[in-house]
């Protein structure tokens, strides 16, 4: 089963919104992507809520993850996030690869 995050990260006057646009043009997020054991690394927009940004960051498996906690790029966010004065909320869930709910998603 593979490790799901899903991390909140809230400011004000769009710095949310300012922090993921620099983690995708500086080549941070694309490097996360990179790292051995990255499912899927993705910002969304919460159409209800303009001062956050949802990150959905899943990975293989504990070690995978633990891996990325202590790799160079925690530094890069750590700063990226005190430049924009985010707070962050974090959510975990296990992701079992086949469910039942699969028969009603439509590809």
């Amino acid at each position: 089963m593979s490790i799901m995050m899903l991390l909140y990260y809230t400011g004000r006057d769009g710095s949310a919104r300012r922090f993921a646009r620099e983690m995708e043009e500086s080549g941070t997020a694309d490097l996360i992507r990179k790292e051995e054991g990255n499912e899927k690394y993705e910002y969304f927009f919460p159409a209800s809520d303009p001062d956050t940004v949802l990150l959905i960051d899943i990975w293989r498996d504990q070690e995978a993850l633990d891996s990325h906690h202590a790799s160079p790029m925690m530094k890069t966010i750590a700063a990226l996030r005190e430049k924009h004065d985010l707070h962050m909320r974090a959510e975990r869930y296990l992701v079992a690869a086949d469910t039942a709910d699969n028969s009603f998603i439509r590809t």
